[in-house]
């Protein structure tokens, strides 16, 4: 299957409230469209995941950020802007999204996503995509395709073939809290 193949496939499954698992600029992800619940709860059902515990979603730009943050803090414009790696941002209180993606507090976790593959798919799904590791809750997250466990392969609605042979190791970003007086805290180096 073809880059462009990948894309159309997950662009239908996301479309019909599927999961897809696929890489990102990070880690191999479990994605879904983060406005339908019931693509959240497959999510949170596939992993066997605590619904308290939030989801952090994929965006290709500050734009569409602001779509789906209230009262987006100013620090962040600048953040996104010196970031040369990936970074995944807690921002006060989301919007428009599925109840189990915003934390209990109503916060959200956001990472701009400068991966060939994720940039293209969500500039045409355009909405965010759920981007959780592609693992059973408490086992290790993978660092490239080979380390995701069968069982977990055959929950999903498709199964992205890019990338799939990359076997360079891959880890979480770190992960920084933006009060909206504009503190930062980070919580994952």
């Amino acid at each position: 299957m073809t880059f462009e193949e990948d894309i159309k496939e997950s662009l239908k499954t996301l479309r019909q409230g599927g999961i897809v698992l696929y890489p990102t600029d990070t880690i191999w992800g479990l994605g879904c469209d983060p406005t339908n619940e019931a693509a959240v709860n497959k999510i949170f059902n596939i992993k066997s995941r605590d619904e308290n515990k939030s989801l952090i979603i994929l965006v290709n730009g500050l734009s569409m950020i602001e779509r789906y943050v209230e009262d987006c803090p100013e620090i962040v414009f600048e953040l996104a802007g010196v970031s040369d790696s990936p970074l995944t941002i807690i921002y006060p209180k989301g919007k428009n999204l599925a109840e189990g993606v915003c934390g209990k507090d109503n916060s959200i976790a956001i990472r701009i996503c400068n991966d060939e593959f994720c940039s293209e798919l969500i500039s045409r799904f355009r909405k965010p995509i759920v981007s959780t590791s592609a693992n059973f809750s408490g086992s290790p997250s993978p660092e490239n395709f080979s380390e995701i466990e069968k069982p977990l392969i055959d929950k999903v609605d498709f199964v992205v073939n890019w990338r799939q042979n990359d076997r360079s190791k891959s880890f979480a970003s770190p992960v920084i809290k933006v009060n909206l007086d504009g503190t930062i805290r980070i919580i994952r180096r």
